[in-house]
């Protein structure tokens, strides 16, 4: 796998789990908005919307570089918009960085022609 590739992976899985706790924080002050007197929507609206533009440039970037299918590009991306979808993201990324890892290893020793 190129250096680039593997950072931008790196990049979008470091960013998925943030993402997605910010997502169900700004959910949780949502709530407490609208039971309570509490309102911090406005500044944990403003950290995931900062977390969200982050995910989909990074998503852009390891779209461009990995030269995924379109399905699987459409799966990060659902991933970003749903609660807890970051954090299966980075799990599906962090396996897929492995197993890139691996590949790259073979083709270099010689024993994978692919």
């Amino acid at each position: 796998m190129e250096l680039k590739t593997a950072s931008a992976l790196r990049r979008l899985r470091l960013v998925s789990a943030p993402e997605a706790i910010s997502f169900l924080l700004l959910l949780v002050c949502s709530v407490l908005k609208r039971t309570t007197d509490f309102n911090a929507v406005p500044v944990m609206g403003a950290i995931h919307g900062i977390l969200f533009v982050l995910y989909v440039l990074f998503w852009l970037d390891a779209w461009n570089r990995t030269k995924w299918d379109v399905k699987r590009a459409a799966l990060y991306f659902v991933l970003s918009v749903l609660p807890t979808g970051g954090f299966f993201a980075e799990k599906m990324l962090k396996r897929e960085a492995e197993a890139a890892v691996i590949a790259s290893r073979a083709r270099q020793e010689g024993s994978v022609t692919a």
